[in-house]
């Protein structure tokens, strides 16, 4: 695969302000009220075949390498060498079933083989489950991450072509960054702080008004993607939330326990069928930039009074917003606890 050039990736990102609603339902599929996040790449006119930009399944395939990273806890150089390692072994393609086209009995994004013990056919054809095995063989390996790249890469893979890695290192780095600093926002109206007179139902169960009042005391902190949540106000980066970390964390307050990363909370607790039926501390699940309606990747808790908080984007804060403005592009509403 000729290496692609991330200056030339012409995926659109779009926020909802400064746009004509026209010119962004054209760009990205929105509707009105909705906030389009990732336009399919565009090839630039006269550019061959294979150098242009990530695909949607190529953006999809490093995002799920990238929340299984952080749902394992591995720090962000690990992301890297995964993205990396993935390029190389099959242009972040889920390819499970191409017989003689692949090395040997090699499935997969990152080509593992089930003669060599990495599991099932059926499993190596998931590209989650394959990120998960890399991760899981990454940090067994000492000193990884002083390594570079290619050395990091091959300890997990043990390639015939153990150099091979080392060229997509700036793109990996790249898109790394792209995947994790796009999330949409889609308010134009943030609250820096819930509006007087604010009260829950009396019917809320205390557990849920545990969980919105940690996740508001933490109002104004800074986005950090991949961040634990643990110390929000703190000055160490890691300890500061994304999206599902703020959830996770907001729920853990209140000794509930849910999945860390958004495509597994898309599936916590109970549906709901209809914005309707949301009542607080609800997760409110939309597709983001490198998602879709059936594969959300950002999630807010709704708190009542049509409004909801969540944690945007790099270079964003903690906020309130209010739901309207994501009303057009709820995926999923999740309930954790269910009131007796």
């Amino acid at each position: 695969m000729t290496k692609a050039i991330i200056g030339l990736i012409t995926v659109v990102i779009v926020a909802c302000f400064g746009l004509p609603m026209l010119l962004l339902s054209a760009v990205t599929g929105a509707g009105p009220g909705g906030c389009g996040a990732v336009a399919t790449p565009v090839r630039p006119t006269g550019q061959p075949p294979g150098t242009g930009g990530w695909d949607t399944e190529q953006l999809d395939i490093a995002a799920t390498i990238i929340d299984v990273g952080v749902a394992k806890g591995v720090p962000r150089w690990g992301w890297v060498v995964a993205v990396a390692t993935a390029m190389q072994e099959s242009g972040l393609r889920n390819a499970p079933f191409l017989g003689d086209r692949n090395d040997h009995d090699s499935i997969g994004v990152f080509q593992q083989r089930p003669s060599q013990g990495w599991g099932t056919v059926e499993q190596l054809s998931r590209p989650a489950y394959q990120a998960g095995k890399f991760f899981d063989k990454l940090l067994t390996v000492p000193g990884w991450e002083s390594m570079p790249l290619a050395q990091s890469a091959q300890a997990v893979q043990v390639s015939a072509l153990p150099d091979a890695y080392a060229k997509w290192t700036d793109d990996a780095l790249n898109l790394v960054e792209q995947v994790t600093s796009t999330l949409a926002d889609c308010a134009t109206d943030a609250l820096a702080t819930l509006p007087a007179g604010f009260t829950l139902p009396g019917t809320t169960p205390p557990t849920v008004t545990t969980a919105i009042f940690w996740a508001v005391n933490q109002l104004g902190t800074l986005y950090h993607f991949g961040g634990s949540c643990t110390d929000p106000h703190s000055g160490n980066p890691d300890k500061k939330c994304d999206c599902s970390s703020l959830m996770q964390a907001a729920y853990r307050a209140a000794g509930v326990s849910i999945p860390r990363v958004t495509t597994d909370q898309a599936n916590a607790g109970q549906r709901v069928t209809d914005p309707a039926f949301l009542l607080p501390g609800d997760l409110i699940l939309i597709p983001g930039s490198q998602g879709s309606m059936s594969n959300p990747r950002h999630v807010g808790m709704y708190l009542g009074q049509g409004l909801i908080i969540h944690s945007p984007r790099t270079g964003d804060v903690v906020k309130i917003i209010r739901l309207e403005g994501w009303r057009n592009q709820i995926s999923s509403i999740r309930r954790i606890v269910i009131a007796n």
